[in-house]
């Protein structure tokens, strides 16, 4: 056994618990993945192939490449290793090649030796930039060559391959060499004989898999190069051969997707008309599964004179002349007398009347007798079908159900469907409940809903028959129902990308993502990133602009934009995730900077205005995106003394949970039960507005603050903020991918320079409090982490860094001062507890609101404070406002709201109402010596 071999063994045994057999000739006992028994086996000697006992119920089949991909990507390490240890004269200049083809294709090298080289690749643009180089299979195809990258290709992007610039092979094939149209020579007779039939594929691989199963066959190397030169050349030559030979039958036996399928069509049409004798083969692909290839069938010896009628006969569905023609070779192949077929994107009804056959038949066999023209048993048979069948259009479109996706927490299931329709090559996809697919009613308005014009016109119980057939063992794919990082799944989900390990993966055709066994895709359709790919049209002067425009504070509020990106991971390891204050006077700026770093995520956006939202509005937008900010913007009016329709519908409070990301808000769900909705906050919060936000000492601990102003605004950072709002998001969103491509590198920067920075931190002067620190270390660390992906220099690091210490030192002092609303309390209640009486006789320096006897407290009853405000005329903020403020007072720290007070203002007072207890708040007094 090969090193290979061995090593897929070992792991075979190791994860899925196969057991070898007593003769040692088999692995048997293995757990299925597809059906739970323990039903899984191979052979011992060559496990290339595990299959699931279970033909009927299960049918599972991999091969070793799809369980073990890692082991058959980079060939040259795991052959130079053995070849290194040879002498010189000994060592195969094609071992890396021979080695990918015998064990990586399953060929035998006996049939292709000298049909191919071992060559090198190198790109330069590889690899992140990095650039990467391949050893490679090279075969030369008409006056090009092609070769397979065969080292880690995942390096290479989609690039699988490589074809010479300069050359061509449109209008010609690869094939064997000893592939011939000649007459047969007397005085040869060993040499080849011209094939009766010529499979005509895509790939080289294809080709030589054919061969060595006995068929004929050539490489177009695409779908899409009709072989006019190659086949005119053989035209020719028959011709001078005369009647010797006759021409080969064309079997067309492209790719089974929807390229494949559609130039086979065009093909075989064209190859007709020029006078050629043409038939399909197709390989039925197998959903949910990865698309096969005649290669692939090769490897898993599905080769065989019965797998290749079964191929023939998907072939001749594929291009039967008319829906009659393909019922009928439905019929014939499987004996079913009532089934549902689309032919040209309609869906029909087949229905044999067995009565009416043997009708039409015995009247056919009688006719013969008296004397009609003679008939085989074949054309008798068609005859009389031709009579007793029933062929009727029940949809004018083609329903196809792809794949199951259920909402786990909501219990909600969706059958997604494609509906392809005759005169549309654009699919429409869109979504069935079980109960759309369980009446020919509702069936019918959902598929009207769907696609314009689509009406299904059979009956539900022929309905029922087409969907036990399609929604057998159908695909079930994971949903998630936000943008952005999927924790459970390790997997950013960003529209049509995802980003798994540091790789990007396109989403399929079905709309979800393959990302090795994960099956997944977003349930959110209202957010829209639009990323663009193409390293070549992305801008590269950007971030100098943004620090002509911004400095310090833009390359701030990036470096919080970037690590929004792992505020998940983040939030896991550190337990928290700060959120960033943008404000500032009009024109500072604000609007273009965040609008600027929304495009470099692939957004065109700014914010929402949560005053203006409902709390289930909100909870909606929280919880529609992870690993993403959601700017707040214009919330300030709830914070401003007046009276706002606007106040009650939004408290900062409501945020405190979402700094450790846990649910802002709990909902009920509709099971019928006690069950509830507490979907975690996995986002950041930017707040973007032209006042600072003053809320309790727990929420300002958790902000991070900046003020942007106008002042030192310059001609050149005129330009430069201009630039910035002239970019398009296709020159940006690129970043957006570059930077989760360094998703372990930014993971391991915060684990190791976060507590260092917060140590320095709170070295530093006035920053005291652990969380302003660590807080502000986070962003500390994001800019760190940032360095790789986009140059700052020392200068720069450093002028950044020393704007974080502002910011830290900025946001203690905040949280040691009072709320506006309390600094205005205090400045009315000084103001109205020294004015003078009025009157006769009266202490002009007494107190008029100060109850308390003690000079180290303040009590203050709020409605005589409120009412003598009036009579004064100062504005004074709503009394609910102003008592959840008050408790929060830090110069006259907060005592009690409700104490019995022995009054000294009435005592002094002329009133009868001597000693009078009133019920005051209760606050230290800090000038009690005055």
């Amino acid at each position: 056994m090969s090193e290979l071999l061995h090593d897929i063994a070992q792991r075979l045994v190791n994860d899925y618990e196969f057991k070898p057999t007593t003769n040692g000739q088999f692995l048997r006992k293995g757990h299925c993945p597809s059906c739970s028994h323990k039903s899984l086996w191979t052979y011992a000697a060559t496990p290339w192939v595990v299959r699931c006992e279970r033909l009927n119920n299960c049918g599972y089949e991999a091969h070793a490449k799809e369980l073990y991909s890692d082991l058959f990507e980079s060939w040259s390490d795991r052959v130079n290793k053995v070849e290194e240890t040879k002498p010189i004269e000994q060592r195969n200049p094609t071992a890396v090649a021979d080695a990918y083809l015998q064990e990586g294709r399953g060929f035998d090298l006996s049939l292709i030796k000298g049909l191919y080289t071992q060559e090198q690749y190198f790109d330069a643009k590889a690899d992140r930039g990095r650039g990467a180089g391949s050893a490679t299979v090279r075969f030369a195809v008409a006056s090009t060559y092609w070769e397979r990258l065969i080292d880690r290709p995942n390096r290479f992007g989609k690039k699988k391959a490589n074809f010479k610039y300069g050359g061509t092979f449109a209008g010609h094939w690869w094939a064997m060499p000893g592939l011939s149209f000649a007459a047969p020579n007397p005085e040869k007779p060993d040499a080849p004989k011209p094939p009766k039939e010529l499979w005509l594929v895509e790939g080289i691989f294809d080709a030589i898999a054919l061969a060595h199963h006995g068929i004929a066959a050539v490489a177009l190397m695409s779908c899409n190069n009709y072989p006019e030169h190659a086949l005119k050349a053989i035209a020719e030559q028959l011709e001078r051969e005369g009647k010797q030979v006759t021409r080969p039958k064309l079997v067309w036996a492209l790719d089974g997707d929807k390229a494949g399928r559609e130039y086979t069509l065009r093909h075989v049409k064209r190859a007709t008309e020029e006078g050629w004798q043409c038939e399909a083969a197709q390989i039925p692909q197998r959903r949910g599964m990865a698309k096969q290839d005649w290669n692939d069938l090769h490897q898993r010896d599905r080769l065989q004179d019965k797998h290749i009628t079964e191929y023939l006969y998907h072939g001749a569905l594929l291009i039967a002349d008319n829906a009659t023609d393909k019922a009928l070779l439905i019929y014939n192949h499987t004996n079913r007398t009532e089934f549902d077929f689309d032919f040209g994107n309609r869906l029909y009804w087949f229905e044999l009347n067995l009565a009416t056959y043997s009708k039409a038949k015995d009247d056919l066999e009688k006719a013969q007798e008296e004397g009609a023209k003679h008939m085989g048993e074949k054309e008798m048979r068609e005859k009389a079908l031709e009579q007793a069948t029933v062929l009727k259009p029940i949809a004018n479109c083609l329903p196809r159900a792809l794949y199951y996706q259920r909402n786990e927490v909501t219990q909600e299931a969706w059958y997604y469907f494609s509906i392809a329709q005759p005169h549309d090559n654009h699919l429409v996809k869109g979504t069935f409940t079980a109960g759309h697919l369980t009446a020919a009613s509702e069936f019918k308005k959902q598929l009207l809903n769907l696609a314009p014009g689509a009406i299904y016109s059979g009956s539900s119980a022929q309905l029922e028959r087409m969907m036990l057939r399609q929604l057998d063992n159908i695909k079930v794919v994971q949903t998630v129902d936000f943008v952005g990082y999927s924790k459970a799944h390790k997997t950013y989900l960003l529209g049509g990308f995802a980003v798994h390990g540091g790789n990007v993966y396109e989403a399929n055709e079905e709309d979800y993502f393959e990302i090795g066994k994960l099956s997944i895709k977003s349930l959110q359709r209202s957010i829209a990133l639009h990323i663009n790919t193409d390293r070549d049209s992305q801008d590269k002067s950007w971030p100098q602009h943004l620090w002509n425009a911004f400095g310090p504070s833009g390359y701030v509020a990036l470096a919080f934009w970037f690590s929004s990106l792992f505020a998940e991971q983040i939030r896991e390891e550190q337990m928290s995730f700060p959120f960033l204050e943008i404000v500032g006077e009009p024109g500072a700026g604000k609007t273009t900077l965040i609008q600027f770093l929304w495009k470099l995520f692939g957004r065109d956006y700014e914010g929402f205005d949560p005053s203006k939202s409902t709390s289930s509005g909100r909870q909606r937008t929280f919880t529609q995106v992870s690993g993403l900010p959601i700017v707040l913007i214009e919330s300030d009016r709830e914070t401003k003394s007046g009276h706002t329709a606007h106040v009650k519908s939004f408290d900062w409070d409501e945020l405190k949970d979402a700094y450790n990301g846990r649910s802002v808000r709990t909902t009920g769900v509709r099971t019928g039960g006690n069950e509830t909705y507490e979907p975690p906050f996995r986002a950041s919060i930017v707040i973007s507005q032209n006042n600072q936000v003053q809320a309790s000492q727990a929420i300002m601990e958790r902000i991070c603050h900046m003020t942007f102003t106008t002042k030192g605004h310059t001609k050149a950072s005129f330009e430069s903020a201009k630039k910035l709002e002239t970019y398009e998001i296709e020159q940006l969103s690129g970043f957006l991918l570059a930077c989760l491509k360094q998703e372990e590198h930014v993971l391991e920067t915060f684990r190791t320079e976060t507590d260092k920075a917060t140590t320095w931190l709170l070295e530093q002067d006035g920053i005291y409090k652990p969380r302003i620190a660590k807080n502000h270390a986070q962003l500390l660390a994001g800019v760190q982490a940032m360095s790789k992906l986009m140059r700052i220099t020392d200068e720069q690091f450093a002028a950044v860094r020393d704007q974080i210490v502002e910011m830290a030192q900025e946001r203690q002092r905040a949280i040691s001062a009072d709320h506006p609303l309390v600094a205005e309390f205090w400045e009315a209640f000084d103001y109205l507890n020294m004015l003078p009486r009025n009157g006769p006789g009266t202490d002009h320096a007494r107190p008029r609101l100060n109850h308390s006897r003690d000079p180290y407290l303040i009590a203050v009853n709020l409605n005589e404070f409120v009412e003598m405000a009036s009579n004064h005329r100062q504005q004074v903020p709503p009394m609910s406002e102003l008592k959840k403020v008050l408790r929060t007072s830090k110069t006259r720290r907060f005592v009690d709201a409700s104490r019995a007070v022995n009054s000294s203002i009435t005592h002094a007072s002329d009133s009868s109402d001597i000693g009078k207890t009133v019920r005051c708040w209760i606050f230290e007094n800090p000038n009690r010596n005055q």
